[in-house]
């Protein structure tokens, strides 16, 4: 069965987006060489990318951009070529290069791609997804990297969640920028 890993940013104060959306934070780390070989690493890593419209429309109109492969190559590449799943009620179509779009019941989906033989499907700077599957008992992995930043107010990636969720800490990475890395997964209820 395949594996559904969350992967998101979170500044200090738990926020996964500032109040308008704002995700901009999560990219000024100052450079540090372990930090972006970390995140190429991920870029390559295969499996499938789930996103939500609004990540979907962020990083449809970034990524496949001449910008984005002259300042993160290795991102850029792997993000153009990674299936892609977005999950929307209001787009009509998805045109970033191998993606799908899906206007189903968002769990009902996920378990049935969970079955499916593949890599893991990793579902990046959403909230809602993640507190919808969350909810479900679909997610194996929690990747949380913490950024040394606070924003006051926006929005955490588990708004909506109805039950307390356990988590045991699988993993810890820091980096020479700030950054924190926490690895996750549920606790056996």
């Amino acid at each position: 069965m395949r594996r559904l890993v969350v992967f998101n940013n979170v500044t200090l104060d738990g926020y996964f987006s500032g109040a308008s959306g704002d995700l901009s934070w999560a990219h000024k780390a100052n450079e540090d060489a372990e930090w972006n070989d970390f995140v190429a690493d991920n870029a390559r890593a295969g499996g499938m990318l789930l996103l939500g419209r609004i990540t979907y429309e962020l990083m449809a109109s970034y990524w496949p951009t001449p910008e984005a492969m002259k300042s993160y190559p290795a991102v850029a590449e792997g993000m153009n070529n990674l299936p892609k799943v977005v999950f929307s009620r209001t787009l009509d179509k998805a045109s970033w290069s191998r993606t799908k779009l899906v206007k189903g019941r968002l769990a009902e989906e996920v378990r049935a791609m969970k079955k499916k033989a593949g890599e893991d499907i990793a579902i990046l700077g959403s909230g809602s997804i993640v507190s919808q599957l969350a909810q479900e008992d679909l997610i194996d992995e929690y990747q949380v990297v913490i950024n040394p930043v606070a924003l006051g107010k926006g929005r955490t990636m588990f708004d909506g969640i109805k039950a307390k969720l356990a988590l045991k800490l699988t993993k810890t990475r820091s980096f020479g920028n700030g950054n924190v890395l926490l690895c996750y997964e549920p606790m056996a209820s």
